[in-house]
């Protein structure tokens, strides 16, 4: 198989190629540099020490090594996406934006086309629905090669052994023929395994830290970045119930349903609850589980399903979401915790969610992930509205 790896410096992606070769695979190692930058020049993710760890990796596993530049890419999808998108008052997903259009988008279009698959080292995994066969790193490429362009099987992203690091959210929104080209080495391994075999094969990721927040503010405050493309507006907070002023903000885009932190009241805890965006008046309600905090109805917009297709509860594969309602696990955000819910068609394309159970800080801009009734199969996404 010809193989190319998106190798971050992280422990998690120099492990998926430590793994590829153990399996006999000498992937291309590939960096993928994107920065803060804008017409100003303004530069602040430093990646000089990912560069050098990604370098090792391929030097010490005879791979190629090739850095390629999508910072143009990344400025005018994911940026700029994320910049327009909390002007309007949603809270966006850059990172869902990232894989999409960036990862899995742009660098396919530069160079990922010349591969047969491109491994990365997310906590996710695929699988060929109909043969149950695991498409991992451990599966025969050839013949999961040839599942793959048969009419007969379709090619599923599966949540990853580990639920605290499954990633499968953030790759909710790729197109089929992005799933079925990709490869998770480490998808059917726990954190502490990936870290115990970064240390056996004394990789010098082994003890780094996991990135942590949006994938291109890198090392940058998000409140800074925010004020740097939105500036400030001084703006009323008020208690829902009562219509009591009870301070100011700073301007609607720094804050997001369900945010607790950074609000500066006393007397809490305080929970952004609604926004209005005309007035720039922040909403909020008192106490750790108000109930203006909750809701149990989810509206979805641009609702597709990942492959083509829905996997019913009697294994019976269809191409669309069937009618009536469909009993479902899902996510709104970033957390191993799954809900329970039922599935509707509503007019217009859009689709809704009803939990069973209310939820907190439901966001519009932030997409929702459905996963089937086992929570294995991720069958379709949308974005709440």
């Amino acid at each position: 198989m010809n193989v190319a790896a998106l190798v971050s410096g992280g422990v998690d992606s120099s492990v998926a190629v430590h793994l590829l070769k153990e399996q006999g695979i000498t992937p291309d190692i590939f960096y993928i540099r994107i920065g803060m930058e804008d017409e100003e020049g303004y530069i602040d993710c430093p990646a000089e020490e990912d560069i050098e760890i990604t370098q090792w990796i391929a030097r010490h596993y005879g791979c190629r090594f090739e850095e390629v530049n999508l910072h143009q890419e990344y400025w005018d999808n994911v940026v700029s996406y994320t910049i327009e998108s909390v002007r309007k008052g949603l809270t966006p997903n850059p990172d869902v934006m990232c894989n999409k259009l960036i990862k899995f988008g742009a660098f396919d279009d530069k160079r990922g086309r010349e591969y047969d698959r491109i491994a990365t080292g997310h906590y996710a995994r695929t699988e060929c629905v109909n043969a149950l066969m695991p498409y991992c790193v451990k599966a025969d490429m050839s013949n999961t090669h040839a599942i793959t362009q048969s009419h007969n099987h379709t090619i599923f992203l599966t949540t990853a052994k580990d639920p605290v690091k499954d990633q499968t959210d953030f790759l909710s929104q790729l197109e089929y023929r992005q799933i079925s080209k990709l490869m998770f080495p480490i998808g059917h391994l726990m954190k502490s395994e990936v870290r115990a075999i970064a240390h056996e094969a004394k990789l010098p990721s082994a003890d780094r830290k996991d990135s942590q927040g949006i994938c291109f503010l890198g090392k940058i405050n998000y409140n800074d970045f925010i004020k740097r493309y939105l500036g400030e507006r001084e703006g009323k907070i008020v208690e829902l119930e009562t219509g009591k002023v009870l301070g100011t903000h700073k301007g609607y885009w720094f804050h997001t349903i369900g945010q607790r932190k950074g609000l500066y009241l006393s007397g809490g805890p305080w929970f952004v609850v609604r926004k209005d965006i005309e007035e720039n008046v922040l909403y909020v309600s008192q106490g750790y589980d108000p109930a203006a905090a909750h809701g149990k109805e989810i509206t979805l917009m641009g609702f597709r399903l990942l492959s083509g297709k829905w996997k019913m509860e009697s294994g019976e594969l269809v191409d669309e979401l069937p009618d009536g309602v469909a009993d479902v696990k899902f996510k709104i955000r970033h957390t191993p915790e799954f809900h329970q819910g039922h599935l509707s068609r509503l007019p217009d394309g859009l689709v809704r969610i009803e939990s069973d159970e209310p939820i907190q800080g439901i966001a519009a801009g932030q997409y929702a992930t459905i996963y089937d009734n086992d929570a294995r199969l991720v069958v379709a996404s949308g974005m709440i509205i």
